[in-house]
């Protein structure tokens, strides 16, 4: 069988999910091509698919011995330090990989997200800012900054960078709530409600801007409003407790 033929038949039954028969294709293609980068490569996603870890690392390694410049390969090997939290490896890794090619936003963005898992939040920051340098419109990008800047505290840039989410996605409810959180902990009660009430009309179905909607009219002392909303979040199938507590506080509205 002619080597073109392994590879046919390994990508097919990696498709299929048969890992264990695309893995002895691929096999068998780099014995008849020992020197193959990619089928190293793809031997080590065949290994990660059935869980041997240790067997994908070697040949992800192997296939970025000889063949430094394969982004596909460095996000392999970083994805499976990652699952492992062996974070320190995976940043030192993906440094390598960004300083052989410096504008590949891919590798830039994973190593970002692997300083944010490693609470190296100062890297984080810096490498998320030089991939807006290089694509300002990174909505990705601005997606995480905005999450980077609301875990360290920073409310008005997390609204600031999740606005410019919203300019390219104004129809994900997730986007709007998070968004109504930064306006709300930034203390800019009007914003916070307006995103929130996006974020029902985006998903009626997400019980979570309900409740926070609520609190906001609440806080404009607009206590029909308040209670209206609050119904509608006792639809939901909450916990008990809560359901408990929303109507306690409902009655309280009322009196």
């Amino acid at each position: 069988m002619e080597n073109k033929d392994f590879i046919t038949n390994a990508l097919k039954f990696f498709k299929e999910g048969d890992y264990k028969s695309s893995l002895n294709e691929f096999l068998a293609a780099l014995g008849e091509n020992p020197d193959d980068n990619a089928i190293m490569n793809n031997i080590g996603l065949c290994y990660t698919k059935l869980s041997n870890d240790e067997k994908a690392e070697e040949y992800f390694t192997m296939a970025l011995k000889d063949h430094s410049e394969s982004v596909e390969t460095y996000i392999n090997l970083a994805d499976l330090y990652y699952r492992q939290r062996r974070l320190e490896e995976g940043a030192n890794l993906l440094e390598t990989a960004v300083t052989l090619m410096p504008d590949n936003i891919v590798l830039m963005h994973y190593l970002a997200r692997i300083y944010i898992a490693d609470v190296k939040y100062d890297l984080a920051f810096d490498m998320l800012n030089r991939i807006l340098e290089i694509s300002p419109e990174n909505i990705d990008a601005y997606w995480d900054l905005g999450n980077l800047c609301f875990e360290t505290g920073d409310y008005e840039n997390a609204a600031a960078a999740f606005e410019h989410v919203l300019e390219k996605r104004d129809d994900n409810a997730i986007f709007f709530f998070r968004t109504g959180q930064a306006y709300e902990m930034s203390d800019n009660i009007d914003k916070a409600l307006s995103n929130y009430l996006k974020a029902i009309a985006a998903d009626r179905f997400m019980h979570q801007p309900y409740k926070k909607a609520a609190v906001m009219f609440l806080a404009q002392d607009d206590k029909e409003s308040a209670k209206e909303y609050l119904e509608d979040y006792l639809k939901f199938d909450l916990p008990d407790e809560e359901k408990e507590n929303i109507k306690s506080i409902i009655e309280n509205i009322s009196k």
